[in-house]
Parts: structure tokens; C-alpha cells; sequence
């Protein structure tokens, strides 16, 4: 038995995933010319990641959204050395990206504590400087959300992904029969037996031209970065977005989604995907499911169903394709095991890899052994004869080669 929460990003009012702020580091401190004093250094300002934060909490908090650090203390006959100013910290959510107005990358803040230098303080006034201090940078930032979950679910409008998170999390988002019911990111979280956690994400549907910005376009692209794994979603009986748009098979739907993340990001087609063919429960399903995966089997045999300008460059390999129907319940118990399957399977092969990374590669000759660092191939240690011999030795050698 599965046991679920509902972790929901609306709590505090409309969603934020982008603010723009003012930050300025300190002014140093004057220095003192007829003593040689110098003064204090201006502090810097810091973005840092804490829990239990959100951009719109910054924004209501500080309407004026501007961050100046302390300035340094001037340098005085009782302190020839001035105080350092002190630093500004702005407390932001985990998964921001710090970049300036003109789109340079400052840091990312991946994970609680994690902190960026945004502005750093002015030094203060010395004998190098004429004892006249210097201002601290200022500059606009910007923070950009981009959401951190394990899988998310990636699919057009009306595909089923609020339906499908519901039957995952028994949770009740906006649901309805018309397309864009997904205007917010959300995240539902699966909590197994063994307390093992993984968080799906829930992002606003994509549409042919996404990749340039229509739709929700980047809004809902950014954040697909940040997942694991993708969950491909998609109606078993085709979608049609509107009377005047070309109605799209499953297998249309399927590639043309694959195209739209290829021409935004091609990495994005590097993370591991899975299929989820829902609406099982709609007349002639099956029969449609069946001519799905044979199509998936063979897509280069079926690319004229696709405009030219449509067909992606590499087809995506799904490693489950798992027929679900979020209103019935069919299929959901077997999309839970395949999620954390496939989610079990790569933190095993991170494991290993990182062991490798950390073991050395042994060579021996006939005057004695060499270890070698395993990244460059430079000698770490010589092992001379006498210690091939030892007991300890001998063991240590062993386990190496067999854990490589």
C-alpha cells in the first residue's frame, strides 16, 4: 500500500517563479590618514536557500525589493581598524537560479543552505587608496524558479495530467474537459511502505510552438529541467486543442511533445522517460493501444503522419509504456511500481558510479606495484615488493579488483 500527501503550490495566493530584485554590497569605511587607518570592508549580499520559502513571500515582504548590505565602519583613533558591514541575506526557496539582467548565471541554490554571492561589498579606505573607500557593486538579479521533483509529467493540454496526479495522490486539483485547467505548477508526493518518497510534478500543458515561447512555453519548459525523469502523458484516442488545429493521433502527440523539448533544450531528451497511455477506459482503447506500440516500435516507418518541420531528430526510447485510466483506477497500482523502478534503477547506477569514480585502477609489474588515479593515470603510490607480499596488502589489491 501506497501512502500519499499533497504538497500544493498555491498556499500563499498566485503563483511567483520569477522576481527581479535590486541588490547593492556595502560602501567601505573611511579610512584615517594621519594614523594610517583603514577602514571596515562593506558587507556583501547573499542569496541562501531555506525551506519553507517562496518567491511571493519575498515579493509581499519587501514590495521595494531592494537589498543593500551594512556599510564598514570607519577607521577612528579607539579602532584604527574598521568594523566589517554586515552581510545581507536574502532567503529564497530551493531550486533557484541566480542570474543577472543579462542572463548570466550567478548559481543555483539546489539544496537547503546553499548560498550565492549576488553583490559584494566595497573595500574599505587605506593607504592604497588614499584612505578613501571604495562603493559596493549594485546590479539587478533575477531568481528563477525552476521546481525540483523526481518525475514530471509532460503532456498537452486535457491529456489527463491533473486526472492522473489525482489517482496518484488523492488529491483534487482543477479538473475539467476543457484544455488549460493546469495554470500552476503543483506537486503531488508518493510516501511507500518503506518511507521511500517520490515527488511528481504537475505542470501546465505544452502546445505545438511551445518551444518559442506560446502557450505557457517557457513557463512550463523551465521547470522540466529541474525533474529527474519524464512522464510522457497522453490520451489513448488522440487530442485536438481546438476546431481549427489538426487533430493528433497518440503516436502524433507522443512525437511532436518529444520535438517541442528537443527544440527547446535537446538535453532534456538525455533524462530517462516513461509513457503513460491514458483514457483506457474510452471505446475501442485497447485497439488503439495496440496500434500505439507498434508505431513506437517502428516510429521511422510512420513520420509522414508528422509535418517535416515536426519530426524530431532521435526518437525517444520509453523504458515503460504503462496503460493507465486515471478516472477508473486501471492501471495506476502498476504506473506506482514502473515509477519507482525506474527511479530505483538510476540511483543504483549513480551509486556505482560514483565507487568507481572513487576506486584505482591497479597495475602491478614485476618489480612491485602501482596504484593509479583513476581520472589522470598519475602515479598516486608505489608499492614496493615486501608489501605485495603482506596479507593486508594482498586484500585491499583483491577487493579493489573485483569491486572494478
Amino acid at each position: 500500500m501506497v501512502h500519499i500527501t499533497r504538497i500544493c503550490l498555491r498556499k500563499y495566493g498566485n503563483f511567483v517563479d520569477n522576481l527581479r530584485l535590486y541588490v547593492r554590497g556595502g560602501s567601505g569605511g573611511m579610512g584615517l590618514p594621519r594614523l594610517g587607518g583603514q577602514g571596515g570592508k562593506g558587507g556583501d549580499v547573499w542569496v541562501v536557500a531555506t525551506k519553507n520559502m517562496t518567491l511571493k513571500r519575498i515579493k509581499d515582504k519587501f514590495p521595494q525589493k531592494r537589498f543593500v548590505a551594512d556599510a564598514g565602519a570607519n577607521s577612528g583613533v579607539r579602532a584604527l581598524k574598521g568594523e566589517r558591514g554586515a552581510d545581507k541575506e536574502i532567503l529564497a526557496p530551493v531550486g533557484i537560479t541566480v542570474t543577472t539582467d543579462e542572463s548570466r548565471t550567478l548559481g543555483d541554490l539546489n539544496v537547503e543552505g546553499d548560498r550565492v554571492m549576488v553583490a559584494k561589498g566595497g573595500s574599505g579606505g587605506s593607504l592604497y587608496s588614499a584612505f578613501q573607500p571604495s562603493k559596493g557593486e549594485a546590479k539587478h538579479i533575477r531568481l528563477d524558479l525552476k521546481l525540483i521533483a523526481d518525475m514530471g509529467l509532460v503532456g498537452f493540454p486535457n491529456a489527463g495530467k491533473s486526472s492522473l496526479l489525482t489517482a496518484l495522490s488523492n488529491a483534487t486539483p482543477q479538473i475539467a474537459s476543457y484544455a488549460f485547467t493546469t495554470l500552476k505548477p503543483e506537486i503531488g508526493k508518493l510516501i511507500y511502505d518503506d518511507y521511500k518518497q517520490i515527488s511528481v510534478a504537475d505542470l501546465p500543458g505544452l502546445i505545438e510552438g511551445a518551444h518559442m515561447n506560446k502557450g505557457m512555453g517557457h513557463k512550463f519548459l523551465k521547470h522540466v529541467e529541474r525533474t529527474k525523469q519524464l512522464l510522457f502523458v497522453v490520451d489513448v484516442c488522440g487530442f485536438q486543442l481546438a476546431s481549427k488545429t489538426p487533430f493528433r493521433s497518440a503516436f502524433e502527440a507522443v512525437q511532436l511533445l518529444t520535438k517541442e523539448l528537443e527544440l527547446y533544450k535537446e538535453e532534456l531528451l538525455s533524462k530517462p522517460a516513461l509513457l503513460v497511455v491514458n483514457k483506457m477506459d474510452l471505446p475501442d482503447a485497447e485497439d488503439k493501444l495496440a496500434e500505439l506500440k507498434e508505431q513506437l516500435q517502428n516510429p521511422e516507418e510512420f513520420s509522414d503522419l508528422l509535418p517535416e518541420d515536426m519530426i524530431p531528430q532521435n526518437y525517444l526510447t520509453f523504458r515503460h509504456v504503462v496503460p493507465v485510466s486515471a478516472i477508473t483506477g486501471f492501471g495506476i497500482s502498476h504506473l506506482k511500481s514502473c515509477v519507482r523502478q525506474s527511479l530505483d534503477e538510476d540511483a543504483a547506477l549513480e551509486v556505482k558510479a560514483t565507487h568507481r569514480e572513487k576506486l584505482c585502477i591497479v597495475c602491478f609489474t614485476l618489480n612491485g606495484g602501482i596504484i593509479y588515479n583513476s581520472k589522470n593515470m598519475q602515479c598516486c603510490r608505489k608499492l614496493e615488493t615486501s608489501d605485495l607480499g603482506h596479507k593486508l596488502i594482498r586484500n585491499m589489491l583483491t577487493e579493489i579488483v573485483c569491486l572494478l
